[in-house]
């Protein structure tokens, strides 16, 4: 009884959160046999489009580099390139590979993939050729669309068919989405057989991305979870500048065609760019992974107080690890607008920080969402349950995924799905993330996550980036070694030693420091710390 109780009232929530949104608001009359169509021939995921199509009509949709389209131009769009493709014999099930920046072409395949019932996988844009074409064979990929930057990686992947979207060149050898759309103009392909699937990968920051198939929603509740605690708002333009092939992203542009939220999207990031995007369309919300926030913020606050930012309501950071600092800094400057979000490609959504909660607790990852369980275990498998202890985080929830593609499992205890990450809880019952369970370094027998010394360095004036790696020791077995990025004033290795054991235990000083310009980062952020082992 008492677990039916919770579940109503979980229900409730979400439905009162997807009301205030406006997804769930009143239907204008003209509209409602679209939209009955639209659910009646395609379903929830593959009708997005044609019911976003039937209720907002000729609003703008999505706003790139090539000018905007409206929602029926979506509808319409996604159609035509499903037909080309039933055309081409693809059909439901069938592998189509999406190797795309933020645009367009990008939000055409989506719908277009959901329209054919086909299986999305959506490609990392920063992957290597060999990498990519391991991928495209695991997946069975059969059609891949990509941007004309990428068509060299796909030299080795014989057999698979591909198309251009974004063409920065006037002649193009390989057929180009906006070629096949006007081939099959006006068409409209019929429902699938079954429904569509999305694919994400992991960030394979440790080794090969490996494949998650991802659940459709299972109830209000999936989609209520997020706007519980991220009051997005129908109608309200949305700047988003996470890229869409991770879920982070990805979740955002099929909410935002849901909501009728205008998206203004670009191919490459710049933070000048999202500056003046945001206040040229009166942006109400910044989707963003950390290291694109902290780009805005290093624009420095005269070039800030240049733009009209004062529509932004919402900045909602995901991806990787959002630093205290980081948070800080933002609710100086914005003030209470910051959302953080935890997941990952296994587990989904796990926690969202709130602006209180970041006020509070700067770069805490906040509470469990609706409907989800979080734990935390020690490596025995026994559950921690006093704050500060430090164990692997595990979640339950509505999204989590049923295995790798390759027919691989995540640990799992009790039911719930390991993250992968470590981490623990305060007294309030917020989540700290402190790193990867196989990033922790134990030096001398002591136990050291690299995060904290990483978030230290950061605070550091002089310091513009760093991260933190053991690496093999004779005496201590492992040994803490420092990459810098120094932010431009004079700064030597005893500068760093000595900020770190101003502040932290001196086992976690680190023993080497390498200065360097940059450090490798994948699109989300993730700092890919195999490449910098032998710097």
């Amino acid at each position: 009884m008492r677990r039916s109780l919770r579940r109503l009232e979980i229900n409730a929530r979400a439905f009162r959160a997807l009301a205030a949104s406006g997804l769930l608001g009143p239907v204008p009359p003209r509209a409602v046999p679209g939209v009955v169509r639209a659910l009646r021939r395609w379903g929830p995921a593959a009708g997005l489009a044609a019911q976003a199509s039937a209720r907002y009509g000729d609003r703008t949709a999505l706003i790139d580099d090539r000018g905007s389209l409206t929602y029926r131009d979506l509808d319409e769009r996604s159609s035509a390139l499903a037909a080309a493709w039933r055309a081409d014999g693809l059909g439901a099930g069938d592998g189509i590979g999406i190797l795309c920046r933020n645009h367009r072409y990008f939000v055409d395949a989506m719908l277009a993939t959901w329209k054919l019932g086909g299986r999305g996988v959506y490609l990392n844009t920063s992957f290597a050729g060999p990498q990519l074409c391991d991928v495209l064979r695991r997946e069975d990929v059969e059609f891949v669309v990509c941007d004309e930057e990428h068509l060299p990686l796909l030299a080795g992947a014989a057999g698979v068919r591909r198309a251009v979207g974004w063409c920065a060149s006037d002649a193009c050898d390989v057929p180009t989405v906006d070629a096949l759309i006007a081939a099959h103009e006006g068409a409209e392909p019929d429902p699938p057989e079954r429904e569509g699937s999305v694919v994400m990968l992991t960030s394979g920051t440790t080794g090969t991305p490996k494949g998650a198939p991802r659940p459709a929603p299972r109830s209000i509740v999936t989609v209520g979870a997020l706007l519980d605690r991220i009051p997005l708002r129908g109608d309200e333009p949305m700047l988003l500048g996470a890229p869409m092939f991770h879920a982070w992203g990805f979740t955002h542009a099929s909410l935002a065609i849901a909501l009728g939220a205008p998206l203004v999207i670009t191919p490459r990031f710049d933070p000048l760019w999202a500056v003046r995007a945001a206040a040229s369309h009166r942006c109400t919300t910044l989707v963003l992974v950390p290291v694109m926030l902290k780009r805005i913020l290093d624009l420095g606050d005269a070039e800030l107080a240049r733009h009209d930012l004062s529509a932004v309501r919402i900045i909602g950071t995901g991806g990787s690890a959002l630093t205290a600092e980081c948070a800080r800094r933002t609710s100086e400057r914005f003030g209470d607008v910051l959302h953080n979000l935890y997941g990952s490609t296994e587990v989904s959504v796990a926690t969202i920080a709130t602006p209180r909660d970041l006020r509070e607790a700067p770069g805490c990852a906040g509470r469990p969402v609706l409907g989800t369980e979080v734990r935390l275990y020690d490596e025995d498998g026994l559950r921690l349950h006093r704050p500060g202890e430090i164990g692997g985080i595990y979640v339950r929830g509505d999204l989590s995924f049923e295995g790798y593609t390759d027919g691989g499992t995540k640990r799992e205890i009790d039911g719930l799905l390991s993250s992968g990450d470590l981490g623990y809880l305060d007294e309030e019952g917020r989540l700290f993330v402190v790193g990867r369970d196989d990033d922790m370094i134990v030096s001398g027998a002591e136990n050291v996550f690299p995060q904290e010394v990483e978030e230290l360095l950061l605070a550091h004036e002089a310091i513009a980036d760093a991260a933190v790696v053991g690496v093999p020791d004779e005496e201590f077995g492992q040994r803490l070694r420092a990459y810098v990025v120094p932010a431009g004033e004079p700064l030597s290795a005893d500068d760093v030693r000595d900020h770190v054991r101003a502040g932290l235990a001196s086992f976690k000083v680190p023993r080497d420091v390498v200065f360097i310009d940059e450090l490798p980062r994948n699109p989300t952020g993730k700092v890919l710390k195999r490449e910098l082992a032998g710097r």
